[in-house]
């Protein structure tokens, strides 16, 4: 219990944004400091030939600026476009998230950080901008990349990322093997969450992507003969609504939101798709032959009607019958029916 209670301490759950000035201004302000400390570094030398000790401590104050000070402070600039954020640490503690677009300064010991690899929209891994490929691995079915990342590109975007995995077989609701894909659109939308609870958002998003479509798959069957049944071919929305609720649950503590997830691909295994076929294909024929007899039931039934309302012909029950099996063989049969002409009596 004390083990639950310290690792729920250790979650962070806020969002804090980071202390920042104007990047121009601050900009503007280290250079005319730099050159003023070049002017103040020649000064000290100058005035060093008649008073020692002024002039010495004037020469290292401005050569301590120009090398030291000066260069330190213009690591705290930063750069970021729209939908872009920076996660900031100083010395191991959470500093604060850097979020807007524009041009800022921040304390330059501030260190930026983003562990994550993030999905782009073809379902592969790149790196935190996108463009460069890292190590893919499969790890529960699902696509991952190992935390590979170049050192400078640590923006997190904040733009919606579509994750694609890989198609799936997992067992249906009656036990039938099925290859299942869903594609989720998502965003990070806490970027303390994303960074500090988990090790790495976009990994730990594919596999609980993974971990849904196998809980919400398994409590419906594939397909149903009645309508009135869900099924995951006949409700596909609402089993996709099911996953995103499903999704959402799991990926909340690392600060994600799952805008959408779509089924993409739907089928039977390939080793039960031969028999599944013939049995869709059976139960076709059967309501295809239920419906043309009732049809043809009703046919016969309206021209006995119309023929003994008429006075058209007086039929004995043989007869009748005779003519109730003719129509059917003519209603239901494969073929057209080939009429005998009786050029004699009809008796």
């Amino acid at each position: 219990m004390s083990v639950a209670l310290e690792n729920q301490k250790q979650l962070i759950n806020e969002e804090i944004p980071a202390k920042h000035k104007s990047g121009m201004a601050m900009l503007l302000l280290n250079s005319f400091l730099m050159l003023a400390s070049i002017g103040i570094f020649i000064c000290g030398i100058a005035i060093g030939k008649a008073h020692r000790a002024p002039g010495i401590i004037m020469a290292i104050a401005g050569l301590l600026y120009f090398c030291v000070i000066g260069p330190i402070l213009f690591a705290g600039f930063k750069v970021l476009k729209p939908n872009e954020a920076y996660v900031l640490t100083l010395f191991g503690k959470y500093y604060g998230t850097l979020k807007g677009p524009g041009f800022f300064f921040v304390n330059p010991f501030a260190t930026a950080i983003n562990p994550a690899t993030p999905v782009t929209s073809s379902g592969k891994l790149g790196n935190a901008e996108g463009t460069s490929p890292v190590t893919k691995i499969t790890l529960g079915d699902a696509a991952v990349a190992l935390n590979a990342y170049r050192p400078g590109r640590k923006k997190i975007s904040l733009k919606a990322m579509t994750l694609n995995n890989e198609k799936q077989k997992i067992n249906d609701q009656l036990g039938n093997p099925i290859i299942i894909g869903i594609v989720a659109i998502w965003r990070v939308v806490n970027t303390a969450k994303a960074v500090f609870n988990v090790d790495n958002y976009t990994e730990y998003l594919s596999i609980q992507a993974d971990s849904a479509l196998r809980d919400i798959v398994r409590l419906y069957p594939y397909d149903t003969p009645h309508d009135t049944e869900k099924s995951l071919r006949g409700s596909s929305q609402e089993v996709a609504d099911r996953i995103k609720a499903e999704l959402q649950a799991k990926v909340d503590m690392a600060g994600l939101e799952i805008l959408e997830t779509r089924i993409t691909h739907l089928a039977y295994a390939p080793e039960i798709a031969a028999a599944m076929l013939q049995r869709q294909q059976a139960a076709a024929i059967i309501d295809a032959r239920q419906m043309i007899v009732e049809g043809a039931v009703g046919m016969v039934e309206m021209a006995l009607n119309k023929l003994s309302e008429n006075n058209v012909v007086e039929l004995d029950e043989e007869r009748r019958a005779a003519m109730v099996s003719n129509l059917l063989v003519v209603l239901c049969g494969n073929r057209d029916a080939q009429p005998i002409v009786n050029t004699g009596s009809l008796y």
